[in-house]
């Protein structure tokens, strides 16, 4: 265990935009600077590889920090339980333990996935899911494909699929035409992100775009045959292969709370707390990204570079980019208000519709419940494999209940499934070892 103890004035976990400019930022500073990702390659979920078309230039300028030798690069790697200053990690090489001056969480998000009658069905996925599968080399070539849910991943989810062949049926957006047009009109106040959704619309040329239009039922019997979809003009069904349905993303606060930062609520959801440094409760964490409210690639860049540069010292830095961050996160608020979902999404989920789908619990089984614990003892809610991350998300949007209080993932180790040889080790050498 002794060579798996390595020591960083600056550790960064998470390999997504934010991480690799932290990890950038940091290592101009001249320090020793580490970066962990779960992932094999790094670029996170935004920039995930391609096996097809590789990175986009943005991502592979990105990237080169890790080639350069700038960094070092821990991959596979993921965190399982924390203490203050180290955190203990598995990896295919067996258990590290990872020492750091300073630790910056660049966690990102997961994926808001909203339970309605079918959605358990084969063929049904979230929208960043079936990017994600796109571009692993998931065959999509020629399958019918609906996109649905809300807000502007839906429409990068749907350019990627049709990259990889797919057939895009349409894309179904939740919010009113109206709530649409409002922001279309305060969108040239960032004229990159009115570039990027012109470039996006060149992509999806052909392709429907329904405003105030919502999934409400899947249909098939060991595989997706069709939706049905409800629409300013009343219900229809749509004969697809496979339909991609999100609802907007959710920050990863877990190891942030087991590290005892404190969290603050947008909405249903918690978020990590910072000061206009990105500075968290905790002395020599930082937090940037998606961890900190839902703001996309360009707040997950500058924020990553903010809080790389607090990390190593670099105090002035970090100041000259108070300003673009200020303007990036109100683009980011504008996304909020505009996507925010309708009381009908809420209402979805029928008494027989499956909430947790690990466990197989229906809607009607939570019902009654006062306290969100009771209801996962009496039902084994949020007990499976993602340890709540889906349902108790889920019911935390739909008000019924807190996420945490259907998952004790942000609050006790191991934080995800740890195999125990890696626990046997840290117990046994002759390092710090985990104390409860």
């Amino acid at each position: 265990m002794a060579e798996s103890v390595r020591h960083y004035d600056v550790l960064v976990v998470g390999a997504g935009p934010a991480g690799l400019a932290a990890a950038r930022a940091a290592a101009s500073h001249g320090v020793r600077v580490g970066i962990v990702d779960a992932q094999a390659r790094a670029g996170g979920q935004v920039w995930r590889h391609d096996v097809a078309h590789g990175a986009p230039p943005m991502a592979r300028r990105a990237l080169d920090i890790l080639g350069a030798g700038q960094v070092e690069w821990l991959a596979q790697t993921q965190v399982t339980m924390a203490q203050s200053g180290w955190l203990l990690a598995d990896s295919p090489a067996g258990p590290r333990e990872l020492h750091y001056g300073s630790l910056v969480l660049a966690t990102g998000a997961r994926e808001l996935l909203l339970p309605f009658p079918g959605w358990t069905l084969p063929g049904v996925t979230g929208a960043g899911g079936a990017q994600a599968l796109a571009k692993q080399g998931w065959p999509l070539a020629g399958r019918r494909v609906v996109v649905a849910g809300s807000g502007p991943l839906l429409l990068a989810s749907a350019a990627t699929l049709r990259r990889h062949g797919a057939r895009v049926l349409g894309i179904h957006e939740q919010a009113s035409r109206r709530a649409l047009a409002s922001f279309a009109l305060r969108l040239p106040r960032w004229p990159t992100k009115a570039l990027q959704a012109a470039a996006l619309q060149m992509q999806l040329a052909g392709i429907g775009y329904h405003a105030g239009s919502v999934v409400v039922g899947a249909y098939g019997d060991t595989q997706l045959r069709e939706i049905e979809i409800e629409g300013p003009r009343g219900r229809h069904h749509i004969a697809c292969d496979q339909l991609a349905v999100g609802y907007g993303l959710v920050p990863n606060t877990e190891l942030a709370e087991l590290l005892g930062c404190r969290l603050e609520r947008s909405g249903a959801h918690p978020q990590v707390a910072v000061d206009a440094l990105l500075r968290s409760s905790v002395a020599n964490v930082f937090a940037a990204g998606e961890a900190l409210g839902i703001g996309g690639r360009d707040s997950a860049l500058v924020e990553g570079a903010i809080a790389g540069y607090m990390a190593a010292g670099g105090t002035d830095a970090a100041q000259a980019l108070q300003s673009r961050r200020r303007q990036v996160r109100a683009f980011a608020t504008e996304l909020q208000r505009t996507f925010a979902l309708d009381p009908r999404v809420h209402a979805l989920a029928q008494d027989d519709t499956l909430v947790c789908r690990c466990e197989d619990v229906p809607l009607r089984a939570l019902r009654g419940f006062n306290d969100p614990r009771d209801a996962k003892l009496a039902s084994r809610c949020g007990m499976g494999a993602c340890q709540g991350r889906i349902c108790g998300t889920a019911l935390a949007e739909l008000g019924l209940g807190d996420a945490e209080r259907f998952t004790d993932g942000g609050r006790r180790p191991p934080l995800f499934p740890v195999r125990l040889a890696a626990l046997a080790d840290s117990f046994t050498d002759d390092s710090q070892g985990i104390h409860p």
